[in-house]
């Protein structure tokens, strides 16, 4: 562990140290001046600013990609926004900034409309050759949907000349066991039109541990263990054409499908001693096995008119997804190998989603006028079904777990934004509407909760630019982010046979206000946000002493109050050695009810990133990355410190016409998760979170 922890403070160092951005000359000391000098180590180092691959817009950091040393051994978009300052993925490829804000993706300015897991799979499918800049908006402004409490916007290469241009990944991940990526990305460009084709195909095993000790009410030790294997499979097809149609109009149409199947088994075992730790009292086994699929289809077009300082626009999406689900939960005592229990699950999910947005601008000298309205529906349905083995060795339905849960919601929202620059000074300033009419209805428990409800957002900007070199930026916001489906609906999800969590139909939209101010001084970046949000949505557990069950349940907090320090200096210390850095602080203040008690505690933490880039002859790169998250959690829990190390290695072939990569990601199997509650005269609980990101990779 020592050894880890000195590598790590090592690789901090050297950041450190590429900061001192100045001409250091050895001299010989007064002390032997005039006498003849044996030897010589070093005649001169020069460490200087790194190539300009950062730059802001609006006060958003905007990064290259395509070109940029930093991201040259990864092997795919999500590898890219790991190293991204102000980014970060976790260990099931959640995307998040300033610090755990999940954000919406946009492609060239136009928000994506995916699941969860078509997007994961679409971004693995983006080389960064593929990538011309990300734009990393951690405080939108008003002309974005309410919910869009960040933004990450990708910019992709134009395919500029005419004919055919194509690009093949192949990844291959090495650990247990073995896992692949492939896709093929096509495009063909007449001058007028320029037509598309993606395709892929991805399979493999993965597997996830959760471990759990908790002091039960009668002092007795139970210790949790859940092992998970899965292995899936997914397509994805996404085929379109970009029409120009003359100098001001332009006309789009994609259409895509995501396929994919997971088989998983969960094993687990409850083990319970007395409170000594020396003799059993209870061992039970159990088995869940479990038959996955889910489709998703979509639609999206977007049609564009500009001339001279007018322009107008539409876009369009319709997302379909489709999800089916199998499980048995088998649970057996392991001395005698009896049957305790064995109950059924079947699941049927649909959702369809519909938007339409059109904007409209106009630029009157130095000033843009910008409005628009936008018109979304979504409609989800659940239905799911458990079945028990009753003492008669026949399976009967169970009205205690089943659950049928549907949600609709319609939005109606419009903006107005003004923007105008005065000189060296840019002033933003906007108001947006959203009108939400959403019913939830829990069928099985005869509930419906019905609301109407029209919410006023302001935003407000300035950008102040010095010169090339200097500039500082200020934005305020506010924001609405209402529950999701998986939050409302009231059916079970479940960990261990003892330990599961349940959505609140009842749960109400939260409120953010944020300022945030950022000044850049040439490649150095650093931001400073504060806030206040109200009515958060959050989870929290409930202990009953007679059954040992554990629940997590939703409910809304008064408020918190958050912010964030965050600067990155990207530093050239000699022709082939690049580092970037990053270090943020974090503070956190919960309001937070519990169990007829208050508690509310000042959280701080601290994040520190270092990436390395060593540019070697014959084509070679090697990239070292570390991050390390010190000590966190909220009201109710701790949350351990950890860190991850990559290592990764690219060869150029062919006058870079051909790249091969080789990697080792989370060298040291670091990133598990492991969370403690703090009031042990409440409940004494603790639990780890494993996933298998400790593995090899090929390119």
């Amino acid at each position: 562990m020592m050894i880890k922890l000195w590598f790590f403070l090592l690789l901090l160092l050297l950041s450190v140290f590429g900061n001192a951005q100045e001409i250091i000359k050895a001299k010989p000391s007064d002390s032997l001046a005039g006498t003849k000098s044996i030897t010589t180590n070093i005649s001169e180092v020069v460490i200087q600013s790194a190539s300009r691959n950062i730059k802001l817009n609006d006060g958003n950091m905007v990064m290259a990609v395509s070109g940029n040393k930093d991201f040259k051994t990864s092997i795919n978009l999500l590898e890219v926004l790991r190293k991204t300052p102000g980014g970060t993925v976790d260990q099931e490829d959640g995307i998040f900034i300033g610090g755990r804000i999940s954000p919406a993706i946009f492609i060239d300015g136009r928000p994506v409309v995916m699941s969860v897991q078509e997007l994961q799979a679409y971004l693995r499918s983006l080389s960064p050759e593929m990538v011309e800049s990300l734009e990393v908006n951690s405080n939108p402004s008003s002309k974005y949907d309410a919910e869009f409490k960040g933004i990450i916007d990708i910019k992709l290469k134009k395919n500029t000349n005419l004919g055919w241009k194509g690009n093949y990944n192949g990844n291959i991940y090495v650990n247990r066991f073995n896992s692949r990526e492939n896709s093929l990305n096509l495009s063909y460009n007449t001058g007028k039109v320029v037509y598309t084709l993606q395709g892929g195909y991805n399979d493999g095993i993965s597997t996830y541990r959760y471990n759990a000790l908790q002091r039960l009410a009668n002092t007795n030790v139970m210790r949790t263990n859940t092992y998970q294997k899965n292995k899936g499979t997914v397509y994805n097809i996404l085929t379109g054409a970009d029409f120009r149609l003359n100098d001001h109009n332009r006309l789009s149409l994609h259409i895509r499908g995501n396929f994919r199947n997971n088989d998983y088994i969960r094993s687990g075992s409850l083990y319970t001693t007395d409170k000594f730790e020396t003799q059993l009292v209870s061992h039970s086994l159990s088995e869940n096995p479990s038959d996955n699929s889910q489709n998703n289809y979509g639609i999206a077009t977007d049609y564009s008119f500009q001339n001279k300082g007018f322009r107008f626009s539409f876009i369009g999406n319709y997302l379909a997804v489709r999800n089916t689900q199998k499980d048995d939960f088998i649970n057996r005592n392991q001395s005698t190998a009896s049957l305790l229990s064995h109950w059924k699950s079947d699941l049927f999910n649909k959702i369809d989603i519909y938007t339409a947005q059109i904007d409209v601008s106009q630029k009157i000298r130095n000033a843009d006028i910008e409005a628009g309205i936008k018109y979304s529906y979504s409609d989800t349905y659940n239905n799911i079904r458990y079945d028990t083995l009753s003492v008669t060795r026949q399976f009967e339905f169970d009205p205690s777990r089943s659950n049928v849960f549907s949600y609709k919601e319609k939005i109606f929202a419009g903006y107005l934004a003004y923007k105008q620059k005065f000189g060296k000074l840019q002033m933003n300033a906007g108001i947006r509407f959203e009108n939400t009419n959403s019913i939830s209805n829990a069928v099985t428990a005869d509930s419906i909760v019905s609301r109407n409800y029209l919410e006023w957002l302001p935003s407000f900007s300035a950008n102040y630019t010095f010169n090339k070199s200097n500039e500082l930026s200020f934005s305020y916001s506010r924001k609405m982010t209402r529950p999701i489906f998986s939050q409302l609906n009231p059916f079970r999800f479940y960990f261990s046979p003892l330990n599961y969590w349940i959505g609140n139909p009842y749960l109400q939209p939260s409120f953010t206000s944020q300022f945030k101010i950022t000044y850049r001084h040439k490649n150095w970046v650093t931001s400073l946000s504060i806030g206040k949000e109200k009515e958060v949505m959050t989870r929290y557990p409930i202990y009953n002493p007679e059954t040992n069950v554990l629940e997590y349940l939703g409910t809304n907090l008064p408020y918190r109050k958050f912010a964030a320090l965050e600067t990155s200096f990207p530093i050239r210390i000699t022709k082939w050695w690049n580092t970037t850095s990053q270090i943020t602080g974090y503070y956190n203040y919960e309001f937070r009810p519990y169990l007829d008690e208050v508690f509310a505690l000042d959280i701080y933490n601290y994040e520190v990133r270092v990436n390395q880039v060593f540019t070697l002859p014959e084509g070679y790169t090697i990239n070292l990355f570390a991050n390390y998250e010190s000590k966190t959690g909220n009201s109710l829990y701790i949350i351990k410190p950890r860190y991850t190390v990559d290592l990764s290695v690219q060869k150029s072939w062919l006058d870079n016409k051909l790249n091969t990569k080789i990697g080792y990601n989370n060298i040291f199997d670091s990133n598990d998760q492991s969370l403690e509650f703090r009031h042990k005269q409440i409940m004494d609980n603790r639990f780890t979170h494993w996933w298998d990101s400790s593995r090899l990779f090929f390119h």
